[in-house]
Parts: C-alpha cells; sequence; structure tokens
C-alpha cells in the first residue's frame, strides 16, 4: 500500500493514523476532516468546556509538533461527498478527488434536531467545539435553559448549568433517564440526582414545537400544551452517523457503516468510531457505540488489520464508557442495551454510590458503577471478557435492597 486515506478527523482518525505510523507503515497517509480544527478531544465539550475549567486550546488531542512529526497530508475544512469504490477514491466537497489504496472511515455522527428549529437563535446542540463555545457563552446564573433529551449529553449538561446557577427544565420522552441504554434501576439514581440539585426533570414529556416571537426564543410548547419559557434550549435526541456520502458507492449502510467483525466494511475499506457498526463477536451481535474509548480501541485494530491482512484479528472489546454528573463519574463495562436482568449490588442515593450487574440470557453482560472502588470495576471486566456465566458472576454476591427502599 502506497497511500492510506483516512475519511474523519477525530479521535478514531488519529488513533489510527498513528498507530500505522507506530507499527512501521511509512506509505502516504491522508487525513480528511470536515471541520477546520485539528483533531481534538469531544468528551469535555459538555464537561470542562462549558464550567469554563478548560479554554478550547487545551482540547487537541497532540500538539503541532506531534501531528507533524507523523507526516501526515492533513486536510482539514473540507467534508467528503463521495465514494468511488471501484476506483479508489474519495470525492471532496471543493471538487478535488483524493485516491487510495486503503480506506478507512472514520466520518462519526451529527446531532439530530427538531423539526423547524435550526433556524431559531437561542436552539442549540451538542458536537462540535464551535458549538460547545456557543453554548458557554448563553450559560449564566438565572437563566432559562430546556434541554430536550435526557441522555449522557442532556443528562451531562443539566449537571454542569445547574452548578452555574441556570434554572434547567430536562426533557425525557420516556419514563427515565436514560432507561434505555442503562436500565431502569439505575434511571430511578439519575433522575433523583438530577432533582435534589435543583434539576425540573418532566419524563414523559413530548415536545411539540420550539415557541419564538419576533425571531426571539420564547419556550418550549410540549404535547400537552404546557409551554416551557426558556431564554435557550439544547437538542440532545441522539446522533445519526454521518454516511449519506457513501450512499451509492456498494458499502453496506444501517444505522451506521456496516462491517464484519474485523471492522471491515469491503476489501480494504474499514470503519472506525461512532459511524462503524460491526459485529462483536465477544457478545455475538452487532453494535455501534458513541464513545471515545471506543474509536481509539477500534482504530488501534483497524491498524493491525491494515498492515497484516493474512493474520487480521477481531475486534471484540467489551465496550466501555463513562459520564460525569454532579461531581461523580458514571462507569460501564459491557453491553448494557436489550438485557434482560439488572441486579442491584449496591445502591445509595444520598452518597451517589451505585453497583449494577446485567444479565443477557444466561451470561454476564455488563456492569455500571458510580461511586465505586476501580479495582472492582475491573474484577467485573475481566469476568465480562471471560464470558462468564450469570449464576457463577453473582454467586455468594449478595443484593441490595430495591433502590426505591432508601432514603
Amino acid at each position: 500500500m502506497n497511500r492510506i486515506v483516512i475519511v474523519g478527523g477525530s479521535a478514531g482518525g488519529l488513533t489510527t493514523a498513528e498507530a500505522l505510523r507506530r507499527s512501521g507503515y511509512g506509505g502516504a497517509i491522508t487525513l480528511l476532516g470536515e471541520e477546520p480544527h485539528p483533531p481534538y478531544d469531544r468528551p469535555p465539550l459538555s464537561k470542562q468546556v462549558l464550567t469554563g475549567e478548560w479554554e478550547p486550546d487545551r482540547l487537541p488531542l497532540r500538539g503541532k509538533e506531534e501531528i507533524d512529526a507523523l507526516g501526515l497530508e492533513l486536510r482539514l475544512g473540507v467534508p467528503a461527498i463521495g465514494l468511488d469504490l471501484s476506483g479508489r477514491s474519495v470525492a471532496l466537497a471543493d471538487g478535488a478527488e483524493v485516491p487510495y489504496d486503503a480506506l478507512v472511515i472514520a466520518t462519526g455522527v451529527r446531532p439530530r434536531h427538531l423539526p423547524g428549529s435550526q433556524a431559531v437563535p437561542g436552539v442549540h446542540t451538542l458536537r462540535t467545539l464551535d458549538d460547545a463555545v456557543s453554548l458557554k457563552a448563553r450559560l449564566g446564573r438565572g437563566r432559562r435553559l430546556v434541554i430536550v433529551g435526557a441522555g449522557f449529553v442532556g443528562a451531562e449538561v443539566a449537571a454542569v448549568a445547574s452548578g452555574l446557577g441556570v434554572r434547567v427544565t430536562l426533557l425525557e420522552a420516556g419514563p427515565l433517564p436514560l432507561a434505555q441504554a442503562i436500565g431502569e434501576q439505575a434511571g430511578h439514581v439519575l433522575a433523583e440526582i438530577h432533582r435534589r440539585h435543583g434539576v425540573e426533570l418532566r419524563t414523559h414529556a413530548a415536545v411539540a414545537e420550539i415557541v419564538s416571537a419576533g425571531g426571539t426564543l420564547t419556550g418550549v410548547r410540549l404535547a400537552d400544551g404546557t409551554v416551557l419559557p426558556a431564554d435557550d434550549v439544547l437538542v440532545a435526541i441522539g446522533s445519526v452517523a454521518n454516511t449519506e456520502w457513501l450512499e451509492g458507492s456498494g458499502l453496506t449502510l444501517g444505522d451506521g457503516l456496516v462491517c464484519d467483525e474485523f471492522s471491515a466494511a469491503a476489501p480494504g475499506v474499514y470503519g472506525v468510531g461512532d459511524v462503524a457498526r460491526w459485529h462483536n463477536p465477544l457478545f455475538g451481535t452487532a453494535m455501534r457505540i458513541e464513545h471515545r474509548t471506543n474509536a481509539a480501541e477500534q482504530g488501534l485494530a483497524v491498524a493491525h488489520n491494515l498492515l497484516h491482512p493474512q493474520a487480521r484479528r477481531p475486534f471484540a472489546p467489551v465496550p466501555y464508557f463513562w459520564s460525569d454528573q454532579y461531581g461523580r463519574k458514571i462507569q460501564a463495562y459491557g453491553h448494557l442495551r436489550d438485557h434482560d436482568e439488572a441486579l442491584v449490588l449496591d445502591g445509595d442515593v444520598p452518597q451517589r454510590r451505585l453497583l449494577i450487574a446485567y444479565r443477557t440470557g444466561d451470561r454476564l453482560a455488563g456492569v455500571l458503577a458510580a461511586g465505586m472502588s476501580p479495582k472492582i470495576l475491573r474484577a467485573w471486566r475481566a469476568l465480562i471478557a471471560a464470558r462468564t456465566p450469570w449464576a457463577t458472576a453473582i454467586a455468594g454476591v449478595a443484593p441490595a435492597r430495591h433502590l426505591q427502599e432508601f432514603p
């Protein structure tokens, strides 16, 4: 291979490039990025950037000298708009065609929008550095922020904004925050924590429209007719994989770029990070994971498979994610979605302590913890990686009382 093209200038794309160089690849690497900024870290956007603890210049993943040392052809600020799979070239929005011998697709995701909300000043999404800077400038004591969606981004921004003295209303279409991702037990705990910190949490809340007058945002109208006054609205209702530019290319698309257990979408074409939906053989299911750690780990795996086509390795991680809320780090290992049982092993709402094990079929599938020792989490991770049967994993472990019984 004389040229590897990586489309996507975030953590997954940069990690892939670095791993290729560390492994001795001396050919050309072109890194294409839609944003004008050099590769930067996204998790702090909903945390340290909004609080003001970090200035934007702290976000780059690598300094200029480190980037220069990789010898990349770095092309930023120009999105990819098409792929010629048979001709092995990527089309860019500026009219350029970039040829490749091997291709890594790491184009990530973009936020979903509420219909008709994009043109209203004061309505925000949070995915990019520019998004975070714009939202931060609006968060002041006494201002009113309505957050639509109590997923990870919505919950983290609610925690930060309430700490800044903002009057926060958090809307969730379901019965509990994050219930689909982490289950009802953990959702109950998170709901109580938000309320104890002054956040007005409204569940089963359907948004009918964004209300404005004279081009100025005034509130959010719910399906039941209630109007919630707002100075700003954050729309955090999930994301869409950036695959439109691949339509008609011959690659398989379906909630992301469909890849096999090696993260390959086609011969010589691999997916990395949020955009990739790949088969994880450890759990026997397809996954698309929007978390920083997964993107980096998948980049390392893809670099190996690109350079060792005769000795490819399946990408079979124990997924990991974390979320910082109200001074507590919530961490999870494994595949929590679609679980059959969630067993509370420890829980204390006032102390914000939580440990839950998850069963899928007859196996331990995951664990979620807050306020627990890292040593405990590592032990549970090892059990998940070993495909430990559920009965073996929880043998001798005394379940906690139901969380609703805690004061």
